[in-house]
């Protein structure tokens, strides 16, 4: 593995660098003042469409997508600093450049999996970034930490899939451009293979039978940026049999797909939230005094800030390790590595967020820092996308059965 960053990485890296300085950070607290002027709190403010018309002028669009007939066409080990850079701001940088969840996965779902149709209504406006999207697959009743569990019933009736289900968490549902969700449930729920048994569905927002119930919170944020993480009721809600995505039984197998690539994403957005901590640290601790001297002269906060550097310096070796193996041997070559940064990032950054925050003292618990929101969505991501304890459980049998 080279450890230097390509031609085009390092020229896309100066080039969003520039960005976020020049646009997205000054945009921050504009962001916060709009919105509280909006009718909807689920509504972008209107700097949100001015950094998206910027950065698509600038080419920095749709950069997560590998197939460059329709994003950028950056290898996973490009696509990674990239992440890194607009985790620095994950309220607005990701939509910004086109590059948020869970557009980005629903976007590879349809470029993958899509047929023609499908991807001209669309793939082509979420690539616009016209529309938002949803991915409805956790559910409450059931521990969904085992995709298998899942209950939402797709039945087909001749020419129709019927839906019913309840879903929850459902992230970007709340967004008034949220138009189509991306539902995951049993199409043959006695089927004897566990793994067969799920397919996916496109389902819009304005079919009948589907209701939007209510926003989750998550530790009393509701991630507006994101279009939040809706309860969402499918009552019998039919839609063509053309709105299956791929085949009857391949839904399991699609959702492992669509979660490879976004856990890179996500590990990488991480670790631009931990460098903005220990941004914000450092500066907290320079300028700051406590019983005679400069927090920053303290041996517990330098001892903060050692750890932390040393920390996100692994992280990140480890994440750009399993982006260059998934670019080399594939995900499937790749699936201890994929496990090892959903295990081992969250937990780290939850850890260095949690220092930064009593660095800032009560400051670090209010609106006046980002440090409070990104703990929430980094200690979400220790939950999202698989628990801890589901990958450390796979890792760890892989790792025994080498041994037997």
């Amino acid at each position: 593995m080279d450890f230097a960053f390509d031609a085009r990485t390092e020229e896309l890296r100066a080039r969003l660098l520039a960005f976020m300085d020049e646009h997205v950070y000054p945009a921050e607290q504009v962001a916060h003042e709009q919105r509280q002027r909006l009718s909807s709190p689920w509504e972008n403010p209107p700097v949100v469409e001015e950094l998206k018309a910027e950065a698509r002028r600038q080419g920095l669009w749709n950069l997560f997508l590998p197939d460059a007939g329709y994003g950028a066409g950056l290898t996973n080990l490009q696509y990674a600093p990239l992440a890194e850079i607009t985790g620095r701001s994950p309220q607005l940088a990701p939509t910004a450049t086109n590059c948020a969840a869970p557009d980005t996965g629903n976007m590879e779902v349809l470029a993958q999996f899509g047929d023609e149709r499908q991807k001209k209504q669309w793939l082509e406006p979420l690539l616009a970034g016209e529309i938002r999207s949803a991915f409805a697959m956790t559910e409450p009743d059931v521990a969904s930490s085992d995709a298998t569990n899942i209950t939402t019933h797709i039945r087909r009736e001749g020419d129709e899939y019927v839906v019913s289900g309840r879903k929850w968490y459902i992230s970007g549902a709340m967004h008034p451009d949220c138009k189509i969700f991306i539902v995951m449930g049993k199409t043959d729920p006695d089927g004897p293979d566990i793994r067969r048994q799920q397919s996916m569905v496109l389902v819009p927002r304005d079919t009948p039978g589907v209701t939007v119930k209510r926003a989750m919170q998550v530790f009393g944020y509701e991630d507006h940026y994101h279009g939040g993480h809706a309860e969402v009721v499918f009552d019998e809600a039919r839609v063509p049999v053309s709105n299956l995505i791929g085949e009857e039984g391949g839904g399991f197998a699609i959702a492992q797909a669509r979660l490879g690539p976004g856990r890179i994403h996500h590990c990488m957005r991480l670790i631009g939230m931990a460098e903005r901590a220990i941004e914000l640290m450092c500066r907290r601790a320079v300028s700051r005094e406590a019983f005679g001297k400069a927090l920053a002269q303290q041996g517990v906060v330098q001892n903060w800030i050692a750890d932390a550097r040393v920390a996100v310096e692994q992280l990140r070796l480890l994440v750009l390790k399993t982006a260059w193996m998934m670019d080399t041997v594939g995900n499937r070559g790749a699936h201890t590595e994929i496990q090892a940064i959903k295990i081992a990032t969250p937990r780290t950054v939850v850890g260095i967020l949690d220092r930064a925050i009593q660095l800032h003292g009560a400051g670090g618990v209010s609106q006046d820092f980002p440090l409070a929101e990104l703990y929430a969505g980094a200690r979400t991501l220790m939950l999202a996308d698989g628990p801890d304890e589901v990958h450390q459980r796979s890792l760890a049998r892989r790792e025994i059965k080498k041994y037997l």
